[in-house]
Order: C-alpha cells, then sequence, then structure tokens
C-alpha cells in the first residue's frame, strides 16, 4: 500500500490555527500520523475535557498559545517556524453563541482570516493555504436542492454572515491578479473548503447534538432535543478532513485547485437529529431517554443540503465511511475514553484513522493510496 496524499506530508511544516479545536485537533493528529511538523497556533482548548488534551497533543507537536486577532503575534509565528503548508481553522464555530458574541464572532471568523492569509502571504515559504470555512456560509433558503459553489452566501444569523464574509476575503487573497498587484507580490495557491456538519469523538462542544448525546450518557440524563426533524448534512470528522490534506498537496501542483469545495457526505443519505441519536442510543444502551424541547427561538435553519459533485468529480474525493460506520466509530472513540478512565487517546485515534484509511482504499478514493 502506498503512502497516503502521496507521502506528501513526510517531513513537510506544517502551520495549523485552531490545533486545539475539535477537527484541528483530529488534523494535528494526523498530520503528525504522517509525518509532518506541525506547529499549532490557537488559544487553549475550548472545553475541559478536549481531543487536544484526551490525546496529549502538547506532547506531540509545537503548540503555541495565541488568538488568531493577534496579528503581530501570528506573524511572527510564521517567520519563525517557516511553514510550507497552511491550514487555517480558528474560528467561533458556533451558530447559537454567534448571537450572543456577535461582534467576537465576525472579528476572529473575518478578520481572524484575514490575518492568517496575510501572515501566509508575507512568508515566502509557504506554498499553499487551505482555509476551512463553513456550508453555513449560504443564503439559506431551506432549498430541497444542495447548495453549490456558486450560490449566493449569506446569512441571517452572525455565524453564518461571519464565514460569508470570510469566503469574500479567502477570494480576494486566492486570486493571482490581486496577489500580483499587492505589495510586496506573491504566488500562493489557496483554497477555502466548506464542510457539512462534522461529528466524530472527541468533541465536547456546547449546542451540539453529539456532545449533548455522549454528557447525557455519561451522567445518565435524559437528552434534550430542539428540533428532532432538522436535516444535516453529517460526516466524520475524518472525511472533511482527507479533502483537506488532499487539497493541501494538490494546490502545491496545480492552480486549478485554487477554488472554493463543498465537503460532505451522499447527498442523498441525509438523516435527522432524532436519527443522530437513537443511532447512537441502540449502540450504547442506557437509561438516557430523548426529551423535545422545541426551539422557537429561529437561530438555526431547519434544511441544509450541500451539493459535493464538484469534488467528486475534480478531486476524485467522497466519503469514505456511511452513517452507520460513522456511529460505529464515534461511540467506540467515547467508551474507550470512558471506560479507560481518560488514558490517553492518542493510539486510539490514530487507530481509528486508520481504519477510515482502509475504508478509503476499499472504496478505490485516490488520496488513499495513489501517488501524487
Amino acid at each position: 500500500m502506498s503512502a497516503p496524499f502521496g507521502g506528501f506530508y513526510k517531513g513537510k511544516t506544517v502551520l495549523l490555527t485552531g490545533d486545539t479545536g475539535f477537527k484541528g485537533s483530529w488534523l494535528a493528529i494526523w498530520l503528525t500520523h504522517l509525518g509532518a511538523k506541525v506547529v499549532g497556533y490557537s488559544i487553549g482548548p475550548p472545553t475541559d475535557p478536549s481531543n487536544f488534551k484526551a490525546c496529549r497533543l502538547k506532547e506531540k507537536i509545537i503548540h503555541i498559545d495565541g488568538d488568531i486577532r493577534d496579528y503581530d503575534r501570528l506573524y511572527s509565528v510564521f517567520q519563525n517556524h517557516r511553514p510550507e503548508v497552511v491550514f487555517h481553522l480558528a474560528a467561533q464555530p458556533l451558530v447559537r453563541l454567534s448571537f450572543d458574541k456577535t461582534r467576537y464572532t465576525f472579528d476572529a471568523n473575518v478578520m481572524g482570516t484575514v490575518n492568517a492569509l496575510e501572515a501566509a502571504r508575507l512568508t515566502d515559504s509557504v506554498q499553499s493555504v487551505v482555509a476551512i470555512s463553513s456550508d453555513k456560509c449560504y443564503q439559506n433558503i431551506g432549498s430541497e436542492q444542495g447548495y453549490r459553489e456558486t450560490d449566493p452566501l449569506g446569512g441571517y444569523d452572525p455565524y453564518s454572515a461571519s464565514k460569508a464574509c470570510a469566503e469574500l476575503a479567502i477570494a480576494v487573497y486566492r486570486d493571482a491578479r490581486f496577489q500580483k498587484a499587492a505589495n510586496p507580490q506573491s504566488d500562493i495557491s489557496i483554497a477555502s473548503t466548506r464542510a457539512g456538519n462534522v461529528i466524530g469523538g472527541g468533541d465536547w462542544a456546547c449546542d451540539r447534538i453529539v456532545p449533548d448525546t455522549m454528557r447525557a450518557i455519561a451522567s445518565n440524563a435524559d437528552i434534550v432535543v430542539r428540533s428532532p426533524y432538522s436535516v444535516r448534512p453529517w460526516q466524520h470528522v475524518l472525511e472533511p478532513l482527507s479533502a483537506y490534506l488532499w487539497l493541501g498537496a494538490l494546490l502545491t501542483r496545480d492552480r486549478e485547485y485554487c477554488s472554493s469545495w463543498n465537503i460532505g457526505p451522499d447527498e442523498n443519505v441525509v438523516p435527522t437529529v432524532e436519527d443522530l441519536v437513537m443511532g447512537i442510543l441502540r449502540r450504547w444502551p442506557c437509561g438516557t431517554r430523548i426529551v423535545v424541547e422545541r426551539d422557537l427561538s429561529c437561530r438555526e435553519a431547519r434544511l441544509l443540503r450541500l451539493d459535493c459533485s464538484k469534488a467528486n468529480e475534480k478531486l476524485k474525493w467522497c466519503a469514505a465511511w456511511g452513517i452507520e460506520r460513522t456511529l460505529d466509530a464515534i461511540v467506540d472513540w467515547y467508551k474507550h475514553f470512558y471506560d479507560g478512565g481518560t488514558a490517553d487517546m492518542y493510539a486510539f485515534t490514530t487507530q481509528q484513522i486508520e481504519g477510515y484509511r482502509q475504508s478509503a482504499v476499499e472504496k478505490g478514493i485516490v488520496w488513499a493510496s495513489d501517488a501524487l
């Protein structure tokens, strides 16, 4: 079996903003597993427990405490460590929280993105940047059809609007005309990714259905569900991460990948919130029951689908796991964590990464076994 991503990351210096977060910590683990030198930049873990602490990542990567809004500090990290590839994930990631911390949401998600892109532009070692956005960046009109990369951006909630604004900033920085006209000039390949709802082991954020369910199981309490029939493009965290890593490698080869990309599961397999919770409870029988307390605040949209045909066709990327395998992996992770007395989860997490890769190999997905 050949090395995933063509062995591209072995020996590379990779800078990762948001390494203490849920997705960022999984990406840091995968990158170290691939042989990369990982430099993480972020404020402390957003929850306790956290995947960052559970996997003892501070012992395995170079982690630097810093706020994405602090441009001078971020720029100094770029200059000192000279990364070749950058993954920008640092953000305020919660829709509901954005109503209470609106200014902070725009500051972190818009200017934080500008800070990361500007620091990358001014660091001549950087070859490619993958800026992680969100499927919430689309103007959600409740369409039954999946949103495409060419659909209008926007949103009535601060989080969605902030991600739409960030996408506009990313579009400026990746444009070859801007890079040639700016002083100094630059030549960096930049892409943005818009992933569907990401779930997986090691997430303890508030107002997310999987962490809420796991907390309920761990404390033998009922799980409160706000919108049981809401539909989301659920996918295991390893699905979008495989696309991010594949893009990071491809961007160094061809500028045709400098674009925006939807990353999500099969559009025809989209379970409801209730389906998701019931799937977890079937795998982890306990006294937890579902209690519905309907959300009348209109803070979150009921329906959201993505059209990922562009990534399927041009990146040759697709999801490796369906929802059943995804739920198996999630429950296995949390069971191992709680049953093991919160032991070091790094080895178990890398085992799940290898299991995911094997599934991708079996499906013939190019990043898993083909060279660049």
